[in-house]
């Protein structure tokens, strides 16, 4: 069995600390290589899934009138989502950047796909299937990072006219959106940190020991 060096438990600390979130303001107009995006891919396919049922599967799309279609529920979604903050709030919204669907080179819909049969370990928790998928897609983002790649996740869109869009199965569940590209720089802070939208959290707020 492989183990691991101090060092390169590390390099992963390191990679987790500095993922970001990647706006389109900061991507640049330059092709991912296809071994760099394969690399993304293959370490989306080799994460962990509820009863080995590796329910995942990934659109990639490059084609700039197929993004424009997905952008403009974005539009009308983040319309929606304006409104449900406070005036003061409303005003910072619309000053942020939330997507990056023209500006990254590649997108990526990331669908969760139902087993046709029972699957081990999801008849408590159905759940666990979609959460399988969010598993590949925490490995994309932390290979993209370790490969100087961005990557950010929208979810202000709609899901149904995405599906649309992407001639999906009806049964398939989109999970992410995904905008991935090389970046003129990353933040040392999330984004959202920096600008004060949210504080981060203290670790003795979250960690509780034997019950809440």
């Amino acid at each position: 069995m492989k183990k691991f060096s101090d060092t390169e438990s590390n390099i992963l600390e390191d990679i987790i600390l500095h993922r970001r979130d990647v706006r389109g303001n900061r991507f640049l107009d330059k092709k991912i290589p296809k071994k760099a995006l394969d690399k993304i891919l293959f370490a989306a396919i080799n994460a962990p899934s509820v009863g080995f049922s590796q329910p995942w599967q990934f659109v990639i799309i490059e084609d700039t009138k197929r993004k424009e279609l997905i952008k403009a529920t974005f539009r009308t979604e983040t319309a929606k989502a304006c409104k449900t903050f406070s005036p003061k709030r409303q005003e910072m919204y619309q000053q942020l950047k939330l997507e990056g669907i023209h500006e990254a080179p590649t997108n990526i819909a990331v669908f969760y796909k139902p087993s046709d049969h029972p699957v081990l370990g999801q008849n408590s928790m159905k759940e666990a299937g979609t959460y399988s998928v969010v598993c590949a897609i925490q490995n994309m983002w932390l290979m993209s990072r370790a490969l100087n790649i961005g990557l950010g996740w929208v979810s202000i869109i709609d899901p149904e006219k995405v599906k649309s869009i992407l001639n999906a199965p009806a049964e398939n569940q989109l999970v992410a959106y995904l905008c991935l590209g090389f970046v003129d720089t990353f933040y040392d802070k999330p984004e959202l940190e920096r600008k004060q939208w949210e504080k981060r959290k203290n670790i003795d707020e979250l960690i509780f020991k034997e019950s809440y």
